[in-house]
């Protein structure tokens, strides 16, 4: 484990660097309390042992940026000082310490306390391994794991906001498996469901890294396209019908064919300046798909002959 010395007093810094690399730590030395902060910005530093006295920023200002940092992993600091009053413990661990010595530096002592703060970082992993876990789980469609309707809006109106700084277009498709009713009907909901998976695997296929899909409810998708314009968002609703219907699927008696209608948007269309309207003329160019006959691509504002040719194989 990597560990941060931050210490200006040159010959305590590597008496202290001896004995952590004879324990197995990777260490980093920093002479200043900038120079600390500035190594304290490396992720992998977890472990840190300040000195309070130190040119500049000392180390109590030190922790207390740590402390004010958001979005990085725990870091377990250890204060030395030789400042031994009660009152000067207290600010010490005050400042966001999670551990004060004094000096001159007992070292089994350092090294006891040392194993006690990976213990406290490997704990608050494997607490926040599990949180993640629990939020994917919530965020996630529990038939076909990908995202669900709450997170896929949540996602769009974060792209949309993104769009409009970076001055880029968003599309979004919505998009259902034809006649998906019969298919459950003559076949039962396990084909039924084996269907929406084989369509989402050949959807996932078919989009880019930052395309996001969720199921918005049924057997109905929408997939959302950073920086689409409309010019584009047909071609690719094009390709994804196309490699969802090119093969049939496979079930335990026979194979069925199947089909998709996608209804297009995107935000550089008149009108569609949020999420819940750029959702609703996907959700029409869809219902337009349908009654052009199914197995269809129309984007809002549009419309389009239903396909001729037969997509089965």
């Amino acid at each position: 484990m990597k560990i941060l010395i931050a210490e200006d007093d040159l010959v305590s810094a590597k008496i202290l660097q001896k004995n952590l690399v004879n324990w197995d730590y990777e260490v980093v030395l920093a002479s200043t309390g900038a120079a600390a902060w500035q190594a304290l910005q490396d992720g992998d530093l977890r472990l840190a042992i300040l000195d309070w006295m130190m040119p500049g920023m000392d180390g109590v200002e030190v922790c207390r940026q740590i402390r004010r940092r958001k979005k990085y992993k725990y870091t377990y600091i250890i204060l030395l000082s030789a400042k031994d009053r009660k009152p000067d413990i207290i600010m010490g661990l005050s400042s966001g310490a999670d551990d004060y010595m004094t000096k001159p530096v007992n070292f089994l002592e350092l090294r006891a306390r040392l194993k006690t703060g990976k213990r406290i970082i490997e704990l608050e992993d494997k607490l926040l391994f599990t949180q993640n876990q629990l939020k994917d789980i919530a965020s996630r469609d529990g038939l076909t794991k990908i995202w669900n309707r709450t997170e896929i809006v949540r996602f769009l109106n974060e792209e949309l906001e993104r769009g409009r700084r970076e001055k880029t277009p968003t599309g979004v498709m919505m998009l259902d498996i034809d006649h998906f009713k019969r298919i459950n009907d003559a076949y039962g909901h396990s084909v039924g469901d084996l269907a929406l998976l084989k369509v989402v695997s050949r959807l996932k296929g078919k989009v880019r890294k930052s395309d996001k899909l969720g199921r918005y409810g049924g057997d109905e998708i929408i997939i959302i396209l950073p920086n689409c314009p409309q010019a584009e968002v047909k071609k690719v609703g094009e390709r994804l019908r196309q490699a969802v219907g090119r093969r049939r699927i496979k079930t335990e008696l026979n194979t069925i064919p199947i089909t998709i209608s996608v209804g297009c948007s995107t935000s550089d269309m008149p009108g569609n300046s949020t999420s819940e309207k750029l959702i609703k003329t996907a959700d029409r160019a869809l219902l337009k798909a349908k009654e052009l006959g199914r197995n269809s691509v129309v984007v809002a504002g549009q419309g389009r002959k239903p396909a001729l040719e037969n997509t089965h194989v």
